[in-house]
């Protein structure tokens, strides 16, 4: 994890991992919150799947992020498909559902771009310390330069 969007996504995931799970646990406790899960086995299931796909994607691994698209889209895709077609039929809608049914699909497709564009920065990697000298070719023509007018004749 080198960049910044990578650091932020991450943080963005863990975030509403976080949520997520204090969501199902006030559902389980019979206390009104913003949001209200879907499917309470489902969403359990889920949190711990999160958890290792969130490892997946620190380690850069692309599987993990596309575990995690694949379930949050079954999960909170159903949910966000349901709350658009509502509103376009101007039917009643749980507005904290939707938000968070919407953040939930739109997360996991940033965290799979980034790590699909972040296999470029994998394969080749820049590193500030050494590559003033590999491939500064300016060094190299400098140094060739002096090597040229130091040469003794026997």
């Amino acid at each position: 994890m080198k960049s910044l969007t990578t650091y932020l996504f991450v943080m963005f995931m863990a975030i509403f991992w976080i949520f997520r799970i204090i969501v199902a646990f006030c559902y389980n406790l019979g206390v009104n919150f913003v949001a209200v899960p879907m499917d309470l086995n489902f969403e359990v299931v889920l949190l711990f799947l999160d958890f290792i796909a969130i490892i997946l994607v620190i380690k850069r691994i692309s599987l993990g992020g596309v575990f995690y698209l694949i379930g949050h889209g079954l999960y909170f895709g159903i949910d966000t498909f349901n709350g658009v077609m509502a509103m376009m039929n101007n039917e009643a809608v749980n507005y904290g559902n939707f938000m968070f049914s919407f953040i939930g699909i739109i997360i996991p497709i940033l965290v799979l771009f980034d790590l699909l564009l972040d296999k470029n920065r994998k394969e080749h990697p820049v590193d500030k310390k050494t590559d003033w000298f590999f491939k500064n070719e300016d060094f190299d023509r400098k140094y060739d330069e002096r090597a040229d007018k130091n040469q003794y004749k026997f």
